[in-house]
């Protein structure tokens, strides 16, 4: 049921002149999930709609299952309804006037199926989102979550070569959001379908996405899995998306393999990980997240150094602290929920250099560090 699906060197551009898609590249194993990460307008919605039919690239190709569907410079534009593609959009698209079995079974009627095969295949897909018992409700009585769960069960129903999923948690509330959250990947995965979902919510790329591909005005940043996006960024946008709030300013000194020695601000040293092209006497910005710094360390531990607090956030299980140290004002979060150095007081912390990055300074540093 599931396939393999290609994208070669994706453009798209709309009539302002500015590609909206540029250059992208990836492949998506059959019964794999890739998660498109980014912010608002990066072109990871447009990318899906490319693959779905409902927009026209510009350039590049599309294959399914080693199959053409968009080849431009070839000619080739499969029509959606030919692409045996199932889609879940941000709204849930349910047709209020239908049970819920009627809102399944709308897809079928179509494909010639004989009755015993649509009731098995509805009632299969409903299994398969927790719904087996809500068959003949009528939809209007439903939940979000629950609605949202039958639009899931439509778009599987008629065994589609691939899933396309357009940030279909946004319109939950948070409860309800990360119940199905929890529930998608599992859903998904004992269907074995091939998935690509759209999402800006890091956390959601994170639980569900076996690989994420983070995008940023177009391009592909980085496609990679989870905990290689979170633990080695490949550029600084895609540590400050990711959540490494705090950004150090040095210059580096030394360079020994994928590690160097950073001078900071207060004149200190910072050992980080470097990626390859930062090279001795290069500006960085080291990138570090708030939870991996570490509260009294043992001695000996490297880029351990005292820091005052300057502020403080208690925010029941955990407490976010403001620490003046290399020059700079990091945030350290340290899980737990006894508040346990006040303001002003002197603490012990430690970067391990492997959470430490030291990327290059750029004109797009301040850009890249801008909250999304």
């Amino acid at each position: 049921m599931s396939a393999e699906l290609r994208i070669a060197h994706l453009r798209k551009v709309f009539a302002t002149g500015k590609p909206a898609v540029d250059d992208v590249s990836f492949t998506i194993a059959a019964g794999e999930i890739v998660v498109l990460l980014g912010p608002s307008g990066c072109g990871k919605t447009t990318t899906l709609r490319c693959v779905a039919g409902l927009e026209h690239p510009t350039d590049g190709e599309i294959s399914l299952a080693g199959e053409p569907i968009s080849a431009p410079a070839r000619g080739i534009l499969m029509p959606p309804r030919l692409r045996n593609i199932g889609m879940v959009f941000q709204s849930y698209a349910v047709w209020p006037h239908m049970t819920v079995r009627e809102n399944v079974a709308y897809p079928l009627k179509s494909r010639g199926l004989s009755r015993a095969d649509q009731d098995r295949r509805i009632a299969d897909a409903l299994a398969l989102v927790d719904l087996g018992g809500y068959a003949d409700r009528p939809v209007t009585q439903l939940s979000g979550g629950q609605m949202q769960r039958v639009a899931l069960a439509r778009s599987m129903v008629y065994e589609p070569r691939l899933l396309l999923l357009d940030e279909p948690l946004s319109n939950l509330d948070a409860q309800l959001r990360l119940r199905l959250r929890d529930d998608l990947r599992r859903i998904v995965k004992k269907a074995g379908l091939t998935a690509l979902y759209v999402t800006h919510d890091q956390t959601e790329a994170v639980v569900l996405g076996d690989r994420i591909g983070v995008m940023r005005d177009g391009k592909l940043l980085q496609m990679a899995s989870p905990e290689e996006v979170y633990n080695r960024p490949a550029d600084l946008f895609v540590a400050a998306f990711t959540g490494a709030s705090n950004f150090i300013p040095g210059q580096v000194t030394a360079r020994d393999g994928e590690f160097g020695a950073v001078r900071t601000a207060d004149g200190a040293t910072l050992r980080a990980w470097m990626p390859q092209g930062v090279v001795p006497g290069a500006n960085v910005q080291v990138a570090v997240r708030p939870e991996n710094i570490r509260f009294t360390e043992a001695a000996g531990s490297e880029n351990r150094v005292t820091a005052k607090v300057t502020a403080q956030r208690y925010l029941g299980m955990q407490t976010s602290y403001d620490l003046s140290v290399f020059g700079a004002t990091i945030e350290g979060i340290e899980v737990g929920t006894a508040v346990r150095y006040p303001v002003g007081s002197e603490v012990t912390v430690a970067l391990p250099p492997e959470s430490c990055w030291a990327y290059a300074a750029s004109a797009d540093d301040a850009r890249a560090m801008t909250p999304h």
